[in-house]
């Protein structure tokens, strides 16, 4: 595809790291406009904002690169770019890259993939970047390539109707990925507490705090992927019916 038209957007953030990682990695690959929150929106999901005005920030301004920060979550910003700021729907959305793992049952929280989702819904084809490294300063350096082997092929081939990306990197170099594997979500979840404290004025606070246990150890899934040094690349779609469960469901007496 010749000079597409590519929307760039994350959860972490306007100036985070793995955003500046993404841009940079994208800009010779097209027309490129960024619409990213202005401050983290972290475990967003896909959250919307209903209740307080939306503002959106002109930051850069050029020939085939702009740039805006919006004070919404990060599905706002997707509504934002392709209502207010777009001209066209983009060729392609690219979110990311996150500071953290987004495998496994942390794409329910995510903002980087309820941006890929919400871009779903809109039919425009959308992949989510993340690595499996909190830190501020963590090492984008050996997406490189995969990152843009991966919008290559979207941008070539499509992708299946409904259906968007979730790519997840180890946190390793280069030199240590083993490859690429296409594999599903495996089933986890979050052991979650409450971390009682208590402020100066003796009242009583909670952050929350928590254990990440998996129910399974297939080959064939995400953190597997992960953790053997491979990148995950997972088909996910936003039709969340139970389609096995149908049947099942029909013979039911509802009028009893």
């Amino acid at each position: 595809m010749e000079n597409p038209l590519i929307l760039v957007t994350n959860d972490d953030g306007i100036s985070a790291p793995g955003l500046r990682h993404l841009i940079n990695l994208v800009k010779d690959m097209g027309q490129v406009v960024v619409v990213a929150p202005d401050n983290p929106q972290s475990g967003m999901g896909h959250a919307i904002t209903v209740k307080t005005p939306l503002r959106l920030r002109k930051l850069v301004d050029e020939e085939r690169y702009a740039e805006y920060s919006c004070n919404g979550t990060p599905v706002d910003a997707v509504k934002m770019a392709n209502k207010i700021v777009l001209k066209r729907k983009p060729d392609i959305l690219v979110s990311g890259i996150n500071h953290g793992s987004n495998a496994s049952i942390n794409v329910i929280y995510s903002g980087t993939m309820a941006a890929v989702l919400e871009a779903a819904i809109e039919n425009i084809p959308s992949v989510g970047f993340s690595l499996r490294d909190y830190s501020h300063h963590a090492d984008f350096t050996a997406t490189g390539k995969y990152v843009k082997n991966i919008i290559h092929n979207i941008l070539k081939k499509g992708l299946p109707k409904d259906t968007c990306l979730n790519v997840n990197f180890p946190a390793v170099n280069g030199s240590e990925i083993k490859g690429v594997k296409v594999c599903r979500q495996a089933r986890a979840f979050w052991n979650e507490k409450f971390e009682s404290r208590e402020d100066p004025q003796k009242r009583n606070y909670y952050w929350l705090t928590g254990e990440f246990n998996m129910l399974e150890t297939g080959e064939d899934t995400d953190e597997w992927a992960l953790n053997n040094n491979y990148i995950s690349v997972v088909p996910i779609e936003f039709d969340f019916t139970a389609h096995h469960a149908i049947n099942e469901l029909n013979n039911w007496d509802f009028n009893a």
